[in-house]
């Protein structure tokens, strides 16, 4: 199933890509991908997962840059 997610206050394209690699090696994210200039994540994870695979995208991203936030659409 595909996700998608708005990105705000995303500082620059290489903490995008960073986000990116870390997204996708999460347990149960099928392919992630971030663009920069639309300040945009895509994912293909399943449903049932969406409980755990959502926080552990947060965490993520937050550790990367902890004043982004991630809204759905």
């Amino acid at each position: 199933m595909k996700h998608v997610y708005r990105i705000e206050n995303l500082g620059c394209a290489a903490c995008a890509a960073k986000m990116e690699t870390a997204i996708n090696k999460i347990e149960g994210v099928a392919s992630a991908r971030i663009v920069f200039m639309t300040q945009r994540l895509t994912f293909e994870a399943e449903g049932s997962e969406m409980e755990r695979i959502e926080p552990a995208i947060e965490k993520a991203v937050k550790k990367i840059e902890p004043y982004v936030k991630l809204r759905r659409g």
